[in-house]
């Protein structure tokens, strides 16, 4: 290139035998020229200072305050203009003020031309990587980062994140809902057997009333309770809402695709050099640092929505269960009543609850598995939450032993820390801590699972236990199902019990989430002693 060659040698910024070398390297890698020199410790200066002698025009440098107007980059595609090393910076009566690698390219000029619709060009100069940057800069990036990392997008899709989590709160709501009419369909089943027991051993008579009334009560609870399970049954029969993003090693971003069918979540690949950038947080500018804690927000969204997806299928396995224990009650008054009274009129009301109760029963652990495994990966989610670096580890490092006294910042701190800067890694900070608080619920229902499976092992013990001391048919089937029947129940209740006493041992020691949180409001009118506060109060 004619201004390097001409120029560097004569300024002793490079050798020019050294100087052939790097045009060979960039030749042969097909990589600017410049960046080359740059790596070989040619002064910046003087590598502009000759692009601007031979292209007569201005030369522009990197800063993070060359912002260009919205309405120009909502013109350009400014992926495109990356490939193509320029950017137009101003347009005005029919002139464009552009940056560029190479200005004054024919081809270059009408490219301009065309797509800002302008007359004439005027130009500057500037690196490759710089262009680059700038460009980046204007996107609202990080060096290397790809368009969805900005921090508007971020918020987007944080935005359908919190989507997500609300339908998911509104399943379990359903689901919690539908538990409770489970309990009127076991009060319905206790009714009308209380109903049919007095018929079958009186025969009707005076109190016939009574007992026709005791049924119809009993059916009218049923009827209602299926009536709330039913809808609450074809909500969980969907999908939980979110499926967990594969994981890179490296830095990747979350992103949202639209199309017809709905929202899918997404990540980029992992973005090249994007480690190294975080690692050097000192050195990094108020900006910089913001873009990497929207970035940091929006991963520990998807944490807080994959906790919640877990907990919505626990609450689906909790549901099934309590549909199951609903199903052992129908079934074990089915079988007593087949076994304690023989023949009679009613004796098909026998059949109907004992068929009724299997199917109940075979319902209800259809959802077993899923709540299973998702209890056990919320388990794990746990453990590896622990083991992960946060921005505690980089902001912080010696106080991230010590969450719970979160936040660390108190207002005798210098007042620059509560800059715009300060604050995004405040609102980080706090996005942890709920985080945290996602994890400890996640343990609580987890908790309250073992809970289920507890009751419904003891419901089906209870069930096996009675059957031992009615008079059954002769045959060795029914002679085992007793023992069967109690050996499956303790066994359920016995794996319940193991998951109910990890998840409170871990509650009980786990260290964050204690006491209230308080943040300070600055005022920069008044001293920093003077400034006033909100408390927030934990919520679980």
């Amino acid at each position: 290139m004619k201004p390097v060659s001409d120029r560097l040698p004569k300024t002793r910024s490079i050798d020019k035998e050294v100087l052939e070398a790097a045009f060979k390297q960039a030749e042969d890698s097909g990589g600017p020229l410049e960046q080359i020199l740059l790596g070989k410790g040619v002064p910046r200066y003087e590598i502009l200072v000759s692009l601007s002698e031979y292209f007569g025009c201005p030369y522009v440098e990197y800063d993070e305050d060359l912002m260009v107007s919205w309405k120009i980059m909502r013109r350009v595609d400014a992926e495109a203009l990356k490939q193509k090393l320029w950017l137009p910076i101003s347009i005005q009566g029919g002139r464009a003020e552009v940056i560029a690698s190479r200005p004054g390219d024919p081809q270059l000029v009408k490219d301009i031309k065309d797509t800002l619709g302008v007359k004439r060009v005027g130009f500057r100069v500037a690196l490759p990587n710089d262009i680059v940057r700038i460009i980046e800069n204007n996107q609202d990036l990080n060096q290397g980062f790809p368009p969805e990392a900005g921090r508007t997008p971020l918020a987007r899709t944080r935005t359908y994140l919190a989507g997500v989590r609300s339908a998911l709160s509104v399943r379990r709501t359903s689901m919690a809902k539908a538990r409770t009419a489970l309990a009127f369909l076991r009060t319905g089943v206790s009714s009308i057997t209380i109903g049919v027991a007095f018929i079958k051993l009186s025969g009707g008579g005076l109190f016939l009333p009574v007992e026709l009334a005791l049924i119809a009560f009993g059916s009218y609870c049923i009827l209602d309770g299926l009536a709330w399970y039913i809808p609450a049954r074809s909500e969980a029969v969907k999908k939980t809402g979110y499926r967990e993003t594969e994981t890179a090693s490296g830095m990747t971003v979350l992103l949202t695709l639209n199309d017809d069918s709905g929202i899918e979540f997404t990540r980029t690949k992992t973005v090249p050099g994007a480690g190294k950038l975080r690692r050097a947080w000192g050195l990094l500018s108020p900006v910089m640092r913001r873009r990497f804690l929207a970035n940091d927000r929006t991963d520990l969204a998807e944490g807080r929505t994959i906790y919640a997806s877990m907990r919505t299928t626990m609450a689906q396995a909790r549901t099934g269960l309590a549909f199951a224990r609903s199903g052992v009650a129908f079934g074990g008054l089915g079988l007593g009543l087949f076994t304690k009274f023989h023949g009679g009129a009613l004796r098909y009301m026998d059949y109907f609850l004992m068929a009724a109760g299997a199917l109940m029963v075979f319902e209800g652990f259809y959802w077993y598995r899923s709540g299973y495994m998702a209890a056990r990966s919320g388990l794990r989610s746990f453990f590896d939450a622990l083991k992960e670096e946060s921005i505690w580890d980089e902001a912080f490092p010696a106080m991230h032993r010590f969450r719970e006294k979160a936040p660390p910042v108190k207002s005798g701190h210098a007042p620059g820390i509560w800059g715009t800067t300060g604050l995004a890694l405040e609102r980080t900070v706090l996005a942890e801590r709920r985080n945290l608080m996602a994890l400890v619920r996640m343990l609580m229902a987890h908790a309250r699972t073992g809970l289920s499976f507890i009751r419904t092992g003891l419901s089906v013990a209870g069930v096996g236990a009675t059957l031992v001391v009615l008079t059954l048919p002769d045959g060795p089937g029914w002679k085992a199902l007793p023992v069967m029947l109690v050996i499956a129940g303790l066994l359920l209740a016995g794996d319940g019990l193991r998951w109910c006493l990890t998840s409170e041992r871990l509650r009980q020691e786990y260290p964050y989430c204690r006491g209230g949180l308080e943040i300070i409001l600055p005022d920069y009118g008044k001293p920093a002693r003077l400034w006033g506060k909100v408390v927030f109060e934990d919520d679980f």
